[in-house]
């Protein structure tokens, strides 16, 4: 199989050495999307209607801040919370308080429960809603399958594949409800004990390295060599939740 526009940002990713591939992808993506709506997309009304509606979250609005056009977020912000207060004028103006009971009374609250108003289904849809999250879902699930299709057909890209350091664990719950769909009974004979070893290895060696980052500050170890611990607490970070802890912030070039 030839590399083609679908295929090399996944090869690439593998070439990194990353401990996670899919978080390579990730960061490239969310950078991609921060610095198009920040670059003179803002001023484009089809690209404006989709932030007015989306919005963004919690952690891409701090990229968006520390990216460093504040012009260009102000005009983001100035219409997207127009919309918003139209719907929430509209949702306040349609809410009714449920009817309370003596028991309801007595029970704790819960916020990690669903909403149980149309209020509040509105505030977590909100919540939930991010113009850049939905730039890199809307090609996450085409990087799963071209995974799938050089993990088959590509032999250069199996063996980098067997030598990664594995996924995040994130990642590596995608990776595995993917290939439930993408491989055949006989492909997964060959894909799961390699893809669980690789798995177990990479964790047992980023416990390893942190363990020994801890021992490593007992003043006994200080003349012993760090090895390769001396980054692997955010190497750890990623690796139980994604992403990239101890990345520079990412700003607009001068």
């Amino acid at each position: 199989m030839k590399e083609n526009i679908s295929t090399i940002p996944l090869m690439d990713a593998f070439h990194a050495d990353d401990e996670c591939p899919f978080c390579y992808l990730e960061r490239e993506a969310e950078q991609h999307a921060v610095s198009f709506i920040l670059g003179s997309a803002y001023m484009e009304d089809d690209i404006r209607a989709k932030t007015d509606a989306t919005g963004f979250c919690r952690h891409h609005y701090k990229m968006m801040y520390d990216y460093g056009n504040r012009l260009g977020s102000a005009w983001i912000l100035s219409t997207h919370l127009k919309k918003i207060n139209e719907e929430l004028h509209k949702e306040i103006s349609n809410f009714t308080p449920g009817k309370s009971s003596f028991a309801n009374r007595f029970k704790k609250t819960d916020s990690s429960a669903k909403a149980n108003t149309s209020l509040g289904a509105w505030l977590e849809k909100r919540e939930s809603s991010c113009y850049v999250c939905d730039h890199f879902r809307s090609i996450y699930d085409r990087y799963l399958d071209t995974f799938f299709d050089l993990y088959k057909k590509n032999d250069e890209f199996r063996e980098l594949f067997r030598k990664s350091k594995g996924f995040c664990l994130p990642h590596f719950r995608d990776l595995i409800e993917a290939a439930e769909i993408r491989l055949g009974d006989e492909q997964k004979k060959d894909f799961y004990p390699v893809v669980f070893s690789m798995m177990e290895e990479n964790m047992k060696r980023l416990q390893e390295e942190v363990t020994w980052f801890v021992d490593k500050n007992d003043y006994r170890n200080k003349d012993k060599d760090w090895g390769n611990s001396q980054d692997s607490i955010q190497r750890c970070m990623q690796k139980c939740a994604g992403g990239y802890p101890a990345d520079p912030v990412f700003k607009m070039k001068p």
